[in-house]
């Protein structure tokens, strides 16, 4: 996955928090069979040497475990989170396998809908208020 808005529609979906990573898996339902991984590592985690290895690590994980326990049609997320930087290879496949198996006992969402309007102060505030002592109206 490349694009922010796969990014930001996989967010809708089901999560599985983990230790060293979030996954993300949002069915498409648009009837491709394949699936898609995406690994995001944001700049609070390290420089880019450190960002660059645990997205190497993801990757290594997604190939070994998605194609057995995945879902297809569906889109996989990995974020790293900070505990993941040094953590055991063989603790992270676990896991991962773990992740994977909530989000398959969990029963499917139904797709969430555009997200509403915040509740609070209206956008144009000279609208709304009556003119104050001194001010013209």
């Amino acid at each position: 996955m490349r694009r922010r808005a796969d990014f930001l529609a996989a967010n809708r979906g089901r999560r599985a928090p983990m230790p060293g990573f979030v996954l993300l898996v949002r069915e498409r339902g648009d009837g491709d069979p394949v699936m898609r991984i995406g690994i995001t590592v944001t700049k609070k985690i390290g420089g880019a040497v450190i960002r660059n290895r645990m997205k190497r690590r993801f990757r290594v994980l997604a190939r070994e475990l998605l194609p057995a326990h995945g879902i297809a049609g569906a889109d996989h997320v990995l974020i790293g989170r900070e505990s993941g930087i040094e953590r055991d290879f063989a603790l992270l496949h676990a896991e991962l396998g773990k992740a994977l198996g909530k989000i398959m006992t969990r029963p499917i969402d139904p797709p969430r809908g555009p997200p509403r309007p915040r509740k609070g102060k209206p956008a144009k505030k000279s609208d709304t208020h009556a003119p104050r002592m001194g001010e013209k109206p």
